[in-house]
């Protein structure tokens, strides 16, 4: 047999055998063409003119994810190594020489790369087409699915993985031909050093780090900052004490609890996970911090996405909408002008906002909402029932009356909560006006400069007579979306005008534009999260299954002599699902007390109203756990299935044998 088919045949051999691997380089694969097609999609930048910017971020977000996918590969490349060293040390035993046998690994590795980029490019068009669909979505354009590959995509792809790859290849290559026979035939038994050899320290340890983790969890609990930076420390402390001592504390478990020791299969899973903890307490403790980044950086993503969602829902529901204080006349005709040569007029309104006698609505709010400050005006602010009228028929909401000497209230659903049962009389001038209702609907109340920060306070007309101006505003209603076009126009004529004679304190806000700069900021903001923690819980992953795949034969020769001491199929598959189950849960129960405190705090961290529907920290929290466990679930099914088949599989095979083998010497 000639070296190229041996090299084929290994390759062929080796996808199967080592699926995780091949998996991972497949996913690797697909991710960075995914997002290449991102850089490189023209249809995608020319949305809007801030996602000119998004080439940069994804490309300095690429550099991480390369530095990450390159280590992945040599990891993965090593392990495979590892693996075949006593095969490739036997090739070197019958004869061939180590640059013949390392030209045959790296050929084979070679031809299993290519396929995996192969199945990479093709599973990352697919992806690419559902980013491509959720963005033309955010931008409100119609998306037809079309299966198609960029040229330039998969060229700076190809780069990467080849780079990437071959990187690992050719070091692996050195290594067998600087190697020995024995060293390459032991390789895959080397042992790993245990981190702390002193059964009484790790012991100390054991019991320090498992109480810093209950006291970092209360303080994370506590929804306070500095509370929460101590108790993320604390937990931090517990992560690297807790896993380089836990090969202590399993004894010390099992001396108080002598009657669970034999119970069941508990001696062979605890003693088996404590070994193998003894010598990677580091690694697990850095794969629980991976995936505390993987679940901050979906979390985060996603409260970030309702920060911007709901501030172009709560920012204007005008097309467009000008706030400006005391100005001259002049300024204004000018800007008015440039809006009537720019934009078909459906309707508008030109009104003023006044200023009340005292803050008592106010006040209310921030004492039922405590742990918000203030952001409301020095008074409690006015406006004409007229002006009120005019704005709700500009958007088409219900007709209000409103009777003498009452007022209603127009707010925020969540200053609506706070003010709960308010019917409170309040002073205007020589008025005293009686409540008499609240509204709700969106009416441009998030910014200054705008319909009461929060809310406004409605008032018949001649209530405002003798109040003093907070502000002035313009508002819009055009008969066609306002472009990028007109409103480029428009932003040069602002700046124009406020340059010359207007001061700074106003503000042009557009609704076309503030829902493009939305969709562009989610994008730009979102997208390089999750490619991160994508990669980072991808990584932590296959790290968590190559070691356990590393104890193959380990598990052959335990569970080979307990099948002999009379353990059932069924009980050696149990066995093995409760050790994947508790090995695979280990690095992730601390993550997720940390990430999903994170999350809560976080969401509920800021402005009322935000974070509600499916924005809500609680969901939120569920959807980051669902895709963290998504791909994790991949990894630890992946893990079962090899470990069932190579080890419990065997040994089915050779009782089979053995049973037929018997029988034949008996007939």
């Amino acid at each position: 047999m000639t070296l190229f088919k041996l090299s084929l045949r290994n390759a062929k051999r080796q996808a199967r055998d080592y699926l995780v691997c091949f998996v991972t380089m497949v996913l690797a694969a697909a991710l960075l063409y995914t997002f290449n097609g991102l850089v490189f999609s023209e249809e995608i930048q020319n949305l809007s003119r801030l996602m000119k910017n998004m080439k940069s971020i994804i490309v300095l977000v690429s550099i991480v994810v390369i530095c990450i996918i390159g280590w992945l590969v040599s990891y993965t490349t090593n392990f495979m190594l590892s693996r075949r060293s006593r095969e490739l040390g036997t090739y070197i035993l019958i004869g061939l020489e180590n640059r013949q046998v390392a030209r045959m690994f790296f050929l084979e590795n070679v031809a299993v790369g290519g396929i995996a980029l192969s199945f990479g490019f093709l599973l990352g068009s697919f992806v690419f087409q559902i980013l491509r669909a959720i963005v033309l979505t955010m931008f409100d354009v119609s998306y037809q699915f079309s299966i198609s590959f960029s040229y330039r995509a998969i060229v700076l792809t190809a780069i990467y993985f080849v780079g990437i790859y071959l990187l690992a290849q050719f070091k692996n290559r050195r290594r067998i031909r600087s190697m020995k026979i024995y060293d390459l035939i032991y390789f895959e038994r080397k042992n790993e050093n245990a981190m702390i050899q002193k059964n009484g320290l790790q012991k100390k340890i054991f019991v320090i780090s498992i109480v810093l983790g209950m006291i970092g969890t209360l303080c994370l609990m506590m929804r306070d900052l500095l509370l929460g930076i101590i108790g993320a420390l604390c937990i931090i402390i517990f992560l690297y004490g807790f896993f380089a001592s836990f090969s202590s504390g399993v004894p010390v478990w099992f001396e108080k609890h002598a009657a669970q020791k034999y119970q069941k299969q508990n001696l062979l899973i605890f003693r088996t996970l404590s070994a193998k903890l003894s010598t990677m307490g580091v690694v697990m403790a850095t794969i629980a911090l991976l995936f505390t980044a993987t679940l901050v950086s979906e979390g985060t993503g996603m409260v970030f996405r309702a920060i911007f969602v709901n501030r172009a829902e709560q920012v204007t529901c005008f097309d467009l909408m000008l706030g400006f204080r005391e100005q001259s006349e002049k300024a204004i005709k000018d800007f008015m002008e440039a809006i009537e040569d720019s934009i078909s007029v459906k309707s508008s309104r030109r009104y003023s906002i006044y200023l009340g006698e005292n803050t008592d609505i106010s006040d209310r709010i921030e004492e039922k909402m405590q742990n918000v400050s203030t952001y409301y005006n020095e008074k409690d602010v006015l406006m004409r029932m007229s002006d009120y009228a005019a704005l709700r028929k500009m958007l088409g909401y219900t007709e209000v009356k409103l009777e003498p000497d009452t007022y209603l209230i127009h707010c925020r659903p969540y200053v609506a909560e706070a003010l709960g049962n308010w019917n409170q009389t309040i002073a205007a001038g020589r008025h005293t006006l009686r409540f008499a209702g609240m509204h709700t609907e969106i009416f441009a109340q998030n910014l200054w400069n705008v319909n009461g920060h929060g809310f406004v306070v409605v008032v018949p007309d001649e209530v405002v007579q003798d109040r003093p101006v907070s502000h002035h505003i313009y508002a819009l209603m055009s008969e066609n979306p306002i472009s990028e076009a007109q409103y480029t126009l428009l932003e040069n004529r602002f700046d124009q005008i406020i340059n010359t004679t207007w001061d700074f304190d106003t503000r042009l806000i557009i609704r076309s534009a503030e829902e493009a700069e939305t969709a562009s900021m989610t994008v730009m903001t979102v997208f390089p999260l999750y490619y991160l923690a994508l990669t980072l819980t991808m990584t932590s992953a296959v790290i968590l299954t190559i070691q356990q795949l590393c104890e193959t034969e380990r598990f052959q020769r335990q569970f080979a002599l307990l099948y002999k001491l009379g353990m059932e199929h069924r009980e050696m598959r149990k066995a093995l699902r409760t050790q994947l189950a508790i090995y695979y849960a280990m690095p992730a129960i601390p993550s997720i007390v940390i990430g999903v405190s994170f999350i809560i705090n976080l969401g509920y961290s800021v402005e009322p109203g935000t974070m509600e529907g499916v924005s809500h920290p609680l969901v939120i929290t569920g959807i980051a756990l669902g895709l963290f466990f998504l791909i994790y679930s991949l990894y630890i099914s992946m893990a079962y299935h090899t470990l069932k088949r190579n080890v419990i599989g065997k040994i089915l095979l050779q009782h089979i044998f053995k049973q037929v083998k018997k029988f034949i010497n008996i007939c």
